[in-house]
């Protein structure tokens, strides 16, 4: 975090293009529209700009007490999943004498455009505005050249055939606002870049935009599918009654294997000991929803091994290529997240499978305590990433 001299010196300098200040402490709005202006970072600084709570246009502090709720608000702005692709953000108090600060650090994104509920704000000198079209293509190309995740990487040999027009149109026109799209006069390869599914150095969709809106992505992709297999037993040497190979856009994937998981969900007698069934009691649809998501949000698609989802008669199993991404441990799996694919991550968050960034594991054990279901348990290496869930006993 800055230092307290570093945020005196801020407040003084009123033409500063990587400052805010506003006396407001409950204008979210304001917030994160400042917030998704310093990530696009349009000046170029390549620095942290700064959001100042509690001070007035002149620099002076208002006398504003700083609350522990105040602090969590502005912190939430990084994984309320209404500012895409998320920020990185600090979040602190400076005590001056004049009265205290609530202080948020943005840092530049690597992924631009930012967008917030649609829009890419940026800095225009000391105050803010809507990127036009120019200005988004500039932020696109910044991206070109830093792009660092695999979901952002150009795909070698695609074409722009590749990609449903129909399907990013549809994906459009819910995750940028209507009056954008209206005045929007630029060529279908420059809007898909916008959206991080193009690349237009190379001339060739990105691994997100095949992932998305890709006609056959799994020519291109080669793991890019999900094998659903159901067991008549608890063990894999049983054959299975159901085997189902999904693949296709990943809308599609996802509502195709969605509408699987609720038709095996349903609770169903099964042979007992002697002349007695026993009832298989279904799991909590949430539990199995967000692992799912999880599993498809986060895998390796670089790897050729599909997702297997595999439902026996005591567990429901999800084995993903890929182990745990950045800053994500073992010991923090539910704690802490990072993206290894942070535009698929937006995506499933804009078509509303995803609530908020970072819960879907800390809500999935929620539901199965509240049912009575043994927790969920994870096997992890440097390759792989496995979820077991257990039915509860009958």
């Amino acid at each position: 975090m800055l230092t307290k001299p570093q945020i005196e010196a801020l407040l003084a300098d009123l033409e500063s293009d990587r400052v805010e200040r506003t006396e407001s402490i409950d204008n979210t709005d304001k917030f994160a529209r400042a917030v998704c202006a310093f990530a696009n970072d349009m000046p170029g600084h390549g620095k942290p700009g700064v959001l100042l709570v509690g001070a007035r246009d002149d620099g002076r502090p208002v006398g504003l007490r700083v609350t522990d709720r105040l602090l969590q608000n502005l912190a939430a702005l990084r994984s309320d999943g209404n500012i895409l692709p998320l920020p990185s953000i600090r979040v602190g108090k400076v005590v001056l004498d004049a009265g205290e600060l609530a202080v948020v650090e943005v840092d530049p994104s690597d992924l631009p455009p930012v967008r917030y509920r649609g829009r890419v704000c940026i800095r225009v000198g000391p105050r803010r505005a809507d990127a036009n079209e120019q200005e988004e293509r500039i932020l696109a190309e910044r991206r070109t050249a830093r792009a660092a995740t695999f979901d952002v990487h150009p795909v070698s040999g695609a074409t722009l055939s590749d990609i449903s027009v129909r399907l990013f149109d549809d994906y459009r026109n819910i995750s940028v606002s209507s009056d954008v799209i209206a005045a929007n006069h630029r060529t279908i390869e420059e809007r898909l870049a916008s959206q991080r599914f193009f690349d237009l150095r190379r001339g060739v969709p990105t691994v997100a935009g095949l992932l998305l809106f890709g006609t056959d992505p799994l020519y291109h992709l080669p793991g890019a599918s999900v094998m659903f297999l159901r067991f008549p037993g608890t063990t894999m040497t049983d054959r299975p009654s159901e085997e189902l190979s999904v693949s296709g856009d990943l809308l599609t994937v996802v509502e195709t294997v969605i509408q699987k998981i609720r038709v095996h969900n349903q609770a169903a007698p099964i042979a007992g000991d002697g002349f007695r069934e026993e009832v298989v009691r279904g799991y909590p649809e949430t539990s199995l929803r967000e692992l799912f998501l999880n599993a498809v949000i986060h895998r390796d698609y670089q790897s050729n091994a599909p997702t297997r989802f595999h439902w026996f008669d005591d567990r429901v199993e999800i084995h993903n290529p890929g182990g745990l991404y950045g800053v994500v441990t073992p010991e923090t799996l539910e704690r802490r997240n990072d993206y290894r694919n942070p535009v698929v991550a937006e995506a499933m968050k804009t078509y509303g499978y995803v609530n908020k960034f970072g819960y879907g594991i800390q809500r999935a054990q929620a539901a199965l305590s509240e049912s009575g279901h043994p927790p969920a348990l994870f096997e992890v290496d440097d390759r792989a990433f496995s979820v077991t869930m257990r039915r509860r006993s009958p």
